[in-house]
């Protein structure tokens, strides 16, 4: 009989607990909106595959000496995934847009306004409520805001590790509202005849600058802030091998899609690593539920002011801007960009905007990448490894 009870109290039956069942649920939604929905594919279905494995009574998958811990403790801790994320964006990015119009800059920076505004809010209005933030979780609720999963994680694992995987989820709740937030800005922010404007083609971009770009980038920006060297130098490197044709010796033989590669798996172990972090006590908490709202809060401010950066830059170029650019200035890479189109399709009565503004958002989409990157390396340069 004691060695029944043994049995008994080793098997997961035995150790089934509310919480456990519901982040098991949660992981399971988290698959279903991957595999029915489409939404973030990859991410979200190894996000919600590992949610389920850590959660599952009397799985030791998370804990010390587990696969999803280890994989934590060497992706994330020490960097490499987001790293790896990044230099795969890289590959992929085509900064040429930015390059031939730089104006683009200010929309993108100027969608990070909400990173700050939500920082602020974090430490000072929500104590009102009942729950505070300390500084450092304040600043990983800011950069939720940014809307970058690999800064984000980049971010918390040095200033508050604990809210890395509810900041996560936070995103995508956020993403997922994008949309519907951004339409209504639209209308609310620019006028009718704003939204009208037909931008012409860029110029052309020699491959002399195109190669310079992420060079001179990474030198500028590692000379002002190096802290964001984990992240801008994969993601420089990875451009500078795309624009140089290394990448194409590299991969001698692949087929195109194979360039995706590498993204696709660093994503797959990114989400993977992360899911083991969802645990109950952190995800079913009054702190979890002002993340999320906050991250809503920091996608709205972001997005309005980069619509009114670019009504801004509409007046400054004389009515050649159009200001609806400023969709794709929140660095959901490439989400916000398609945005741009799509508002206009649902403007009443439609716009129909041309080819060219695709390039405009993509554009815009890279500087909000870029200045989300910077934006939380601020935060990381002024608050990380301090004593608060």
């Amino acid at each position: 009989m004691e060695s029944l009870s043994l049995f008994w109290q080793g098997t997961g039956i035995a150790q089934v607990s509310w919480g456990s069942l519901l982040m098991v649920g949660m992981g399971s939604l988290l698959l279903v909106l991957a595999i029915r929905q489409g939404l973030e594919t990859i991410f979200l279905f190894s996000l919600g595959f590992a949610a389920v494995l850590a959660n599952m009574p009397g799985s030791t998958l998370a804990e010390p000496g587990g696969m999803l811990y280890t994989l934590y403790e060497v992706g994330i801790r020490d960097g490499i995934l987001p790293a790896l994320v990044l230099l795969g964006v890289g590959i992929l990015a085509d900064f040429a847009p930015l390059i031939a119009m730089p104006a683009l800059l200010f929309i993108g920076a100027a969608a990070q306004l909400g990173i700050f505004v939500t920082f602020l809010l974090a430490l000072g209005v929500v104590g009102s409520f009942g729950h505070s933030f300390n500084i450092l979780q304040a600043a990983v609720v800011g950069i939720a805001g940014g809307a970058n999963v690999p800064t984000l994680v980049f971010a918390a694992d040095r200033l508050a590790p604990e809210l890395i995987g509810i900041a996560v989820v936070a995103i995508h709740v956020a993403v997922v509202l994008l949309p519907s937030l951004q339409s209504v800005l639209a209308v609310l922010l620019t006028s009718e005849q704003e939204r009208q404007v037909v931008m012409g083609g860029l110029r052309p971009v020699s491959a002399w600058e195109r190669i310079l770009f992420p060079v001179m980038l990474l030198v500028t920006c590692l000379l002002l802030l190096p802290s964001i060297a984990p992240l801008l130098a994969p993601l420089a490197f990875g451009n500078l091998m795309r624009e140089s044709g290394m990448i194409g010796r590299v991969s001698t033989g692949l087929s195109p899609a194979a360039h995706s590669g590498l993204l696709s798996l660093a994503t797959l172990l990114l989400g993977l690593a992360i899911g083991g972090r969802l645990t109950p006590d952190r995800f079913f908490s009054v702190e979890a539920v002002w993340l999320m709202v906050l991250t809503i809060v920091a996608f709205g401010v972001g997005s309005a002011s980069a619509f009114l950066m670019g009504k801004w830059l509409h007046r400054r170029s004389a009515g050649m801007v159009n200001p609806l650019l400023g969709a794709a200035g929140v660095a959901v890479v490439p989400m916000a960009a398609r945005m741009v189109r799509k508002l206009g399709a649902e403007d009443v009565p439609p716009i129909e905007l041309p080819a060219p503004m695709l390039a405009y958002a993509m554009g815009t989409n890279m500087a909000g990448l870029l200045s989300a990157i910077v934006a939380a390396g601020i935060l990381i340069s002024l608050l990380a490894g301090k004593s608060w």
